[in-house]
């Protein structure tokens, strides 16, 4: 247990924890912040709690990278049940990684497994955010995926005024694994959601 945002940022850092409880209102640097720095280089999950309540907060929160966001006073038992359906998760990824650890469309690889995209060879950084957003949309090619179902796999949550945030993103990874004067791999069908074709 750390006591402010800095040190608990060099901690969850310096070692892999398999889930961080987070305090938003932490001195030297504030829970979002924290959550921002860690995403850059980890994938661990965040269950923020918290006194501050309002649904910009949750939102924010939740957009900034965090799986669960509960508010003071908060019974013993949600918590509880928040924590064991985040293990669950885990347990279902872990296994899935076992099994097939590398995806292929087109000129790309995910490695499942190690969160990269690979293109000739050659790593395409991805946030953990838009490797699992490219990798929803690979698993499931030649699908629509809505903005709610891939809110709902990716950032763990279905509220349906963060719908934009799928599409900020989907906007960040055009931006790094479009080839110029190609057609995008992400397709938009409008009024629904997103597809990746097989033969696009």
């Amino acid at each position: 247990m750390t006591y402010d945002g800095r040190s608990g940022l060099e901690r969850a850092l310096e070692k892999d924890f398999d889930l961080i409880l987070l305090d938003l209102m932490l001195p030297e640097m504030d829970g979002y912040e924290v959550i921002r720095r860690l995403q850059l280089e980890k994938t661990t999950y965040v269950i923020i709690i918290t006194a501050r309540d309002s649904i910009m907060d949750i939102v924010t929160g939740l957009d900034r990278g965090a799986d669960g966001y509960i508010v003071k006073p908060f019974a013993i038992e949600e918590l509880l049940a928040r924590v064991r359906a985040i293990f669950r998760r885990q347990d279902i990824e872990k296994a899935k990684h076992s099994s097939n650890n590398d995806t292929t469309y087109r000129d790309l690889k995910l490695d499942v497994h190690n969160r990269a995209a690979i293109r000739n060879g050659e790593t395409i950084p991805l946030t953990k955010r838009e490797f699992d957003l490219l990798n929803a949309l690979v698993e499931n090619v030649n699908q629509v995926m809505t903005r709610e179902e891939l809110l709902a796999r990716v950032w763990k949550y279905d509220q349906e005024a963060e719908t934009n945030v799928v599409d900020v993103y989907i906007r960040y990874l055009r931006g790094k694994i479009d080839v110029p004067g190609k057609e995008s791999y992400i397709q938009t069908v409008r009024g629904m959601g997103y597809i990746i074709r097989e033969n696009n």
